[in-house]
This record gives structure tokens, sequence and C-alpha cells, in this order.
């Protein structure tokens, strides 16, 4: 074993997965290449190492590392490149020599132990100096944390994760219960945990190991929609992952169970286990549904049918008849659901029921699940809607979504009009309904032919389907719709019928093509040049890819990497950033993929901050404004007009997003859709699959593909069943009420 100390001078290779790098170290006799699992490095860094010599048959001779530690630079040249290295946020090249010109071999520490003189240097500030003190603080504790990290073999991706949820207490906690990684930190699932706690030692038969075994399936199980599981089903899962018997696992199911952890219940003669906070929420949607619904309401002085024909007249329209039941069904009723599919006069009729409401001087608000579904129902309405999560006035109190509004406190409101309740999980729904006070009347507005939710539970669908609430079904398409072949084709493909196809100056295409590369090339071509040319229509702006996979041939993985070299190709001024295999460029078209509620933004005009607020959530749009290697900072400008810094830490937050899965553009609308119709599992290839990514267009659908695999998906009216009790759980307590 030798011992070296140099100067890091360039990173050669590294893989970001699992820490593997090839690096260039400078010592004071030569210049040498070094070479194993050491993440975290930086350019100009001193480094002591341990290893030993091998002669690679390509590369020659290269020093193995079995340990390398952290040398604070001595030399002002040190210092220098080590500041400027990127290790620390908002100190760049020219920021680190100002530094050292003002303190020398000092500077090290006045950063760590006297920050407040780095003011002292022209564009430092109180904000600057509190990232530098974050960032100096966190490369040390990671260190630390990787190395122990790196004993049971946790990769420095996974480490970057655990370090980012428990910061300093990481080590303490790990040591405590690793099974904790599975509950708590995203991305690492039971098998990581446990392999772990393998290498920790940590019996197989460990109460710890099972209770988080049995944890973590109900969490995977409510990720994939479902609210609670079969017992029986959940017991087979669990003993497949364990390889324990099933003896061992009811006991802990029932230990689980007396702890309050999980629920067993009785569903349809079918025992079914739920985690609890699924348990607890559809308990108590189910009563508020009932409560809601059959409360007696106060009589408004009105005539509704003078009221309608007023609207009428006014407006110069007609109201088909299932609209008018719809309105009057809204003064009648606590609780109302209004559903049908594109062309129906949803909106209308929504907004008749405002004016309706208005006239009586009731207070209205107004609200949807996603930001871009609240933007569509404000520009729609006239009036100003918001996310449920702003309408409940959401925060964080010791890290955890806590909201404002509750049972204590709640909305102040006589309406509330929910549009887009399809994709209300029963999570959100329980903390809205804890807002309602009974006597407020509250429209669920929506359609559940549309993919259900992304989180757990078939909300809209089992409170129509309880047969306890009243349920208004708009199903005339109006004659200015029947001239629009999306929507007469999404009725069609609705009904199981086939589509009718190019048919000419409408609005719905389908290009033949029978292999990827040609369904590839066709949709650039169209996104490059023939639509832009064809209309005018802006490839970013205007033009939405949407694909039911990920990954593929025809996957958004693959097709955002050849849309973006051509639509947003590298040039001359354009700063990137690689992360994984992505690069983030400016110029492109990214999406937000996880809810960040503390993420702060800030509305720009002519120079000068217009209003400031917090929140980027999941499927927000976005594109990038400048990547800004000196202080590892990139600006995306959400709406046109909410500008958001992310710390290069946060950017596994974002995903370009010149195609994106249909999944992800619910509560969304794009003057244009092109879908790849190709081969793909049947789970995926589903009817309400298609039927949503159509509906997503405002003026003009072009399908590229194989017309058999449409078909395919035409008939593949497969619902994939979601495990879901508030429909029972409705009916039990309204049969009491």
């Amino acid at each position: 074993m030798i011992t070296v100390e140099g100067t890091l001078e360039e990173i050669i290779y590294t893989n970001e997965s699992n820490g593997y790098t090839v690096a260039i170290l400078e010592t004071s006799d030569d210049v040498i290449t070094i070479v194993g699992y050491v993440p975290f490095l930086n350019i100009g860094e001193t480094l002591k190492v341990e290893g030993e010599w091998t002669n690679h048959p390509n590369y020659g001779e290269q020093l193995k590392i079995a340990n390398v530690s952290t040398v604070v630079p001595a030399t002002l040249n040190g210092i220098v490149k080590y500041l400027s290295s990127g290790l620390i946020p908002y100190i760049g090249p020219k920021t680190a020599e100002k530094i050292v010109e003002r303190f020398g071999v000092d500077s090290l520490d006045i950063i760590q132990y006297n920050p407040e003189r780095l003011k002292e240097i022209e564009g430092i500030g109180d904000k600057k100096i509190e990232k530098i003190m974050e960032a100096f603080e966190e490369q040390r504790e990671l260190k630390d944390i990787m190395v122990f990290l790196g004993q049971y073999d946790i990769s420095p991706s996974y480490g970057v994760r655990i370090y980012k949820k428990y910061g300093k207490d990481t080590i303490r906690i790990i040591q405590e219960n690793p099974y904790r990684l599975s509950e708590e930190v995203f991305g690492i699932g039971f098998k990581t945990a446990d392999k772990i706690a393998q290498n920790m030692g940590i019996d197989l038969n460990s109460p710890y190991r099972i209770e988080a075994g049995i944890k973590f399936k109900l969490i995977e199980y409510a990720g994939s929609g479902h609210s609670f599981v079969p017992k029986d089903e959940l017991l087979v899962e669990i003993s497949k992952i364990l390889q324990l018997d099933l003896e061992l696992l009811e006991d802990s199911l029932r230990d689980l169970a007396i702890r309050g952890d999980i629920q067993i219940e009785n569903i349809n003669d079918e025992v079914v286990v739920y985690y609890m906070p699924y348990y607890k929420a559809e308990s108590n949607v189910s009563r508020k549904i009932v409560e809601l619904s059959r409360v007696e309401l106060d009589s408004l002085n009105m005539e509704v049918e003078k009221e309608i024909k007023a609207i009428e007249e006014e407006e110069g329209i007609l109201f088909a008849q299932k609209q008018i039941e719809a309105i009057k069904e809204s003064v009648e009723n606590g609780m109302l659901v209004i559903t049908g599919g594109p062309g129906t006069g949803k909106t209308t009729t929504i907004n008749a029921i405002i004016q309706v409401f208005e006239r009586e001087q009731l207070e209205i608000v107004l609200g949807a699940p996603t930001g871009r579904a609240a933007k569509r129902m404000s520009q729609a309405t006239n009036r100003e809607a918001k996310t449920i999560h702003r309408l409940l006035e959401y925060s964080f109190l010791e890290g955890d979504l806590a909201f404002g509004k509750n049972e204590e406190s709640p909305l102040e409101a006589d309406v509330v009009i929910i549009d887009e309740t399809s994709m209300v999980d029963i999570l959100l729904m329980n903390n809205l309904l804890k807002a309602i006070l009974p006597g407020t009347r509250i429209i669920f507005v929506g359609d559940i032919d549309q993919l259900p939710s992304v989180g757990a539970g078939n909300v809209l669908r089992d409170i129509i389907e309880s047969g306890v609430v009243k349920v208004v079904k708009l199903d005339q398409i109006f004659r200015q719709a029947e001239e629009s072949m999306i929507i007469v084709n999404a009725h069609r493909i609705n009904k199981g019928e086939a589509p009718y196809l190019n048919v000419k100056d409408k609005d719905f295409y389908f290009l033949p093509k029978y292999n990827p590369n040609e369904i590839v090339e066709t949709v650039i071509s169209l996104c490059n040049r023939r639509l832009p040319n064809f209309n005018g229509y802006d490839p970013l702006k205007d033009i939405q890819v949407l694909t039911p996979m990920k990954k593929g041939d025809v996957g958004i993985n693959s097709l955002n990497k050849f849309l973006q070299e051509i639509l947003n190709p590298k040039g001359h001024g354009k700063t990137e950033k690689k992360v994984g295999n992505e690069i983030f460029r400016v110029g492109d078209k990214v999406m937000q993929i996880k809810n960040n509620y503390t993420a702060e933004w800030k509305i720009i005009e002519d120079g000068r901050v217009k209003e400031e607020g917090e929140g980027v959530y999941n499927g927000d749009f976005g594109f990038i404004t400048s990547v800004d290697e000196e202080d590892r900072i990139l600006k995306v400008l959400f709406d046109d007009e909410k500008e958001v810094e992310y710390d290069y830490s946060q950017l596994d937050e974002l995903k370009l997003a010149y195609a994106t899965t249909v999944h992800k553009s619910q509560g969304s609308e794009f003057p244009v859709v092109i879908m790849p119709i190709y081969w793909g599992p049947p789970m995926l290839m589903t009817r309400n699959l298609l039927y949503t990514a159509i509906t997503r267009a405002r003026e003009l659908v072009v399908l590229v593909g194989d017309e058999k695999y449409l078909y395919m998906m035409i008939k593949n009216n497969r619902i994939t069943k979601r495990y879901s009790g508030l429909d029972v759980k409705i009916r039990q307590i309204f049969s009491v009420f």
C-alpha cells in the first residue's frame, strides 16, 4: 500500500450510479492516473490517496484507490482551484480569485469560521453567504457519510438521497433501523434497505425486517392506486420478498394492527389490509360524503327556471335538457357530480351555475387538483381558481405537509366547485372534505372515462357508483363540437368504435408507419417542419408529443433525446448541465416530476419582482432560461411568468418534456397532440389511455404508427382494477344515517 498526495487536475470518467471514477492527480513529483469508487471528487481538490499500483492493458499504470481523503490546500493556487471546482455554489473562478486575493491563505478559515467577512467581496451578500456556508458544511458531512455508506455497498446516487432526508443524523438513523429508508427515502425500495440491513448483520427473522416488508408492500400498492390489499394476496407477495413462512408474517400483521399501523377489515366478504393513513382517509371521506349530500340546505329565494332563461337570453344560448337538470340539481343538493366527455358542455354548465349563485350573492370558490387544471378553469370561467392545495392553505410543519383549512378552520364559502375531479386521490379528497362545512354546496365536475388519479383510490367513480350522491351525466355533443373530429372520435373511441381518420380539412389525422425508426423520424419531422410550416405552430409551446411508455424506441426517454437534438441543439452560448442520462440546456422544455411545495417562485416585470410565492407541482411545464455553473443554479420559467431557481442537487425533480407520458398530461390541454402508436404492454395500451391522450388536444391530433395497434387499444377496454372500499363504505354509512 502506497500513499500519495496531490491536486485533482482532471476527471476523465465518472459513473454517477456507483461513483466509479478515473482521474488525473498531479503530485509534487509526477502526474498519475487514479481509479476507484470515489464519488464527489472535484477538480482542484487536494487529495491524500492510499492504494496499489495496477497495470491496465490499454491505459497503462494506474493507482487503484483503497482510501481517499480531502486535504485542505496550503498554497494560494491550490485554494483558488479548490474554491473554483464547483464544490460550493456561488463561488466560481472569478469569485474564488477575489476571495483569495483578499484573504490569502486564510480564505478557507474565513469561510468556515468567520463567513460574515465574505461581504467584503463585491457581489456577495447575506443570501449568498448562507448558501456558501450550507454547501461547505454539507460537503464535509457528505463525504464522511459516503465513507460510512460505502461499507454497505450503497451507491453515491442513493447516498445523496439518504443524506438529503436525514442530514447529519444519517449514520445514527441507519444504524438504529435501516428499514426506515424504504418508507422515508424516495426511490429506495425495500430490497435496497434489506441489502443494507443484511450487510449490517440484522437477522432475517427480525420483526423490524418483517414489519418493514409489510409496510413497504402496502405503500407500493398505494403507489399503484390501491387503497387496500386483500390479505391473502398481500401475504403471498410479502412471502416472496422476505422468503419467510406465512405464520411469521401473520404474527407481524397482528402486531401492526394492534399498534394501529394497519387496519384489517372485511370488504365484500373478503379480509383486506389497509395502511392506516388510507383507511382513515377512506373512512372520513365516506362519512363526509353522506353528511354533506344529506344535509338540509337553506332555501334560496329564487326561481331557478327563470334564472336559467335569463342566462340563455343574455348569453344567446339554449341549454340542453341535461344541462338544465345539472343547474337545478346544483341548487337543490348539498353535493352534486357533473360528468361527461368532451364537447358535452361541462364548462358552459359550470358558468351557468356560477351565475345563478352569484345572482344570490353567494360566496363561490373554484378549485382543481393541479396548477394547469386550475389555470384552465380560471380562463374558462373568468374567475379565480386555485389548486386544492392552495385553497386549503398548505404549509410544511417539521417537514410534513399540513393544511390551514380543516375542521377547526373551514373554507369560507357557500358553494365549492372542483373541476377535473377524476384526478383527485383519496388523501387529497379527505383533506378537502375536512374543510367543508355542512350546508356548503359542493359540486364535483369530471370525466370518469379518463385515466384515474395517480394517487390511491378511485374517488370519482366510487362516489358515482355508491348511488348516494346525485349525478348528472351530460351526454349531448353540441353542434360546434360535432364539427371537431377530435371530439367525435373521442366519443367513438370511448364506445369502442373505430375513429374517422384523415377526413379532409378536419383536425384528426393518422399517418401509417410500421417500424419504430419511421415513427420517430415522422414525429420529429412533424414537430420540426411540417406542423410549423402548415399552420405556424410553435414546436415548443404549441406541440406536445404524448406516449404511453417511458422506455423503448417510442418511449419518452428516447423521443426526448431525439427531439432535443433537433429542436434545441447544442450551440454557442447555450450553457448546459448533465444529470444522469439527461442533458439540461438553456431553452429546453422541462417538466416538474414531483410536488415541491416549498420551491420559491418570482414573477419579474421590468427588472422588478412583481409577485412571489411558493410551490411547483408534479406535471408543471416550463423552459430553462439559464444554467449557471459558477453559482450551480439552473432557472426555469413556468407558465411564461414564474421563475424558479434549482440548486444542482435538486435537478432530479426535472425531466425533459418535449415528449411526456399520457399519465403526466392529465389536466393539461395543448393546441396540438402527436402520439406514436406502436406495440406496448396491454396494461398500458388501453382504450381510456388513448381517450385521455386525444382529449388533451384543442386544435389538432396526429397519430403516427401502425393501425393494428390503434384498433388493439380501442378494443382493450381493460380498466386496471383498483382495490378501493369507498363506495362500499358510503353505502354502509348511508344505510344507518
